[in-house]
């Protein structure tokens, strides 16, 4: 007899497992038990599903490098038991820990899948039943004996994104996430329909390997008119400060002003790493394109491509942790390394 899939939910807290108090109103995190209890579909599955709760549940709005490193190492321990994994997690941050997993899981052939809804599933026009059925129906597929979507995925609306590739652009509906600058893994609809030429596999069957090490030493510095010469220098002084993005207009395009460039060229020569990505929602950093991104190409500021805020974030602390030589993170940084830039 073959051997049923088996799948495991980690349930680390968000919307998708609160209850409403009847008093005040507000939202709250409850155990697992919660969503199981509104949820009978789950046993229809012909699979073997097990589940692991975060102690007590933990709002997205909390979630830090070290919750991304516990849930990596979930999936680490639990990997040879289980053929896919079902991340439950709040949404406000979801596009930075799928980001993060995505670097944290080396060589992953398995599914992680992240998702979590906009109303609580206990509600009656929730979006959690939908969003973790699918999820886990994904979690689950296989072709060929070996599973479709290999990668760190966020499931929202009857959509699959890779995960380092979204960002949370919609507080009121439920089609919560975007990826302007890759397409859809797969749609949901009558059928699952698989973009199998946008899904990324392993290159070999190598070994998963659990990355335990995120640096938080940078900063994040948006652009705005009327930036101050006080503040840009504030950001580049801070003590031990490894690395800044920097998030500029359009293509890649910042002022010119003298004390501008002066600050961020002194900043590269002290080893500061400085990524330059774009605050449109579409579309890629090119500094060779206009003079503004072409001063910040000479001053040693590294280009971020088509690169997420989420996924930069993650990407360098990811890769601060790895090593400290400039050159190293400099290359590094350029490299695609799953799938995150073109």
């Amino acid at each position: 007899m073959q051997k049923k899939p088996s799948i495991l939910i980690i349930y680390t807290g968000g919307t998708i497992g609160m209850v409403q108090d009847p008093q005040t109103g507000n939202l709250s995190p409850v155990n697992f038990v919660e969503i199981s209890r509104q949820l009978p579909e789950l046993v229809r599955f012909d699979l073997n599903i097990q589940t692991i709760s975060f102690s007590p549940p933990v709002d997205s709005s909390e979630v830090d490098p070290g919750m991304w490193i516990r849930m990596a190492a979930l999936v680490g321990e639990h990997y040879d038991e289980f053929d896919g994994f079902v991340i439950l997690h709040g949404t406000d941050t979801m596009s930075y820990s799928a980001s993060a997993l995505s670097f944290l899981l080396e060589d992953l052939g398995k599914p992680v899948i992240f998702t979590g809804s906009q109303l609580p599933i206990g509600m009656l026009r929730t979006d959690g039943k939908e969003n973790l059925i699918s999820s886990i129906e994904i979690a689950a597929a296989k072709k060929n004996n070996a599973p479709i979507v290999p990668e760190v995925c966020i499931f929202f609306q009857n959509k699959l994104f890779r995960g380092n590739r979204t960002t949370k652009y919609n507080v009121e509906y439920f089609n919560a996430f975007r990826s302007d600058n890759y397409p859809a893994l797969a749609e949901t609809g009558i059928n699952i329909r698989y973009n199998d030429s946008a899904i990324r596999h392993p290159s070999a069957n190598r070994k998963l390997k659990v990355h335990k090490g995120m640096n938080t030493d940078i900063a994040l510095l948006k652009i705005f008119p009327g930036i101050t010469e006080k503040l840009i220098a504030s950001i580049y002084n801070i003590d031990g400060l490894k690395a800044v993005i920097m998030e500029t207009y359009g293509a890649g395009n910042a002022p010119t002003a003298s004390w501008f460039i002066s600050l961020t060229e002194e900043a590269v020569k002290k080893g500061i790493i400085i990524l330059n990505v774009t605050q449109c929602a579409a579309g890629s950093v090119d500094m060779s394109q206009y003079m503004t991104g072409k001063r910040l190409l000479k001053a040693g500021v590294l280009s971020g491509h088509d690169t997420t805020t989420e996924a930069a974030v993650a990407k360098l602390m990811f890769i601060l942790a790895q090593t400290t030589g400039n050159k190293d993170i400099r290359a590094l940084i350029n490299s695609s390394l799953r799938g995150e830039i073109r």
